[in-house]
């Protein structure tokens, strides 16, 4: 069993609503930063975004009557192009933090993740206290809550923070750094991708809360609680967590 996810099922506050809210079918553009598998990414065969996130957003529009249209977009741009109204809705994979709190309105949490540290195998079994000593680099995304947590762990001189995901992977293979703090329901995958090359070598850091994201004061943030309260009282949120992580 991993870890990461799965004090997942934090309490969504009854509303006294016998049945959850209907959008009357109302076609919503969905965000997405789709290159953090399993969470979202493209499926190189069919084109088509998929992924854990994609299957939550659409198990909740079943539930409360609405369709879903994901749009790829860079992380770095995410957020202003939600309030630029691009998109109706964030899903990917974001953190909910007191800080983000103050620009934008989250859902409840549909599960809880903690960052890892991805290592080259040969890495395989180092501490944190040995990377701190031995002064090793770290590496993020740029402008998430991974490069935070590596700030936090050796300083920001010691971090160098991408653009994009997979530049710094490609920077951990390159050796021009030693460690990529990656949210712990994205390690496995990468671990398949890149089997006897990288490893999550240092596991249960900092953990958060995943939430979908809306403009302040969004009316749909409500709905969106519903439906997500549906799909954790049916057992669809535990079915879809077992799909892509093999949790009982």
């Amino acid at each position: 069993m991993k870890k990461f996810v799965v004090t997942l099922a934090l309490a969504v506050l009854a509303t006294g609503a016998a049945h959850a809210a209907d959008l009357g079918g109302k076609l919503l553009k969905v965000g997405s930063d789709t290159t953090s598998p399993p969470m979202e990414s493209v499926d190189p065969a069919s084109g088509q975004i998929v992924g854990f996130d994609v299957d939550v957003v659409n198990a909740i529009c079943a539930k409360i009557h609405c369709q879903a249209e994901f749009v790829t977009t860079g992380w770095d741009g995410i957020f202003a192009a939600l309030d630029q109204g691009n998109f109706d809705l964030v899903a990917s994979g974001v953190s909910i933090t007191d800080e983000r709190k103050k620009a934008m309105d989250f859902s409840d949490p549909y599960i809880v993740n903690s960052q890892v540290v991805l290592t080259r195998v040969e890495d395989q079994g180092i501490t944190m206290d040995q990377f701190k000593a031995q002064g090793r680099k770290l590496s993020a995304q740029a402008n998430t809550t991974d490069a935070q947590v590596a700030e936090n762990l050796v300083g920001k001189e010691n971090v160098v923070a991408y653009d994009t995901f997979s530049a710094a992977i490609i920077a951990l293979k390159n050796k021009d750094v030693d460690g990529v703090v990656i949210n712990g329901a994205n390690a496995a995958a990468y671990e398949r991708e890149f089997a006897g090359e990288l490893v999550a070598s240092i596991k249960g850091l900092q953990s958060d809360p995943i939430g979908l994201v809306f403009r302040k004061g969004d009316e749909n943030v409500a709905a969106f609680n519903e439906g997500l309260q549906e799909i954790k009282k049916d057992g669809t949120l535990d079915k879809l967590i077992a799909k892509y992580w093999g949790l009982k």
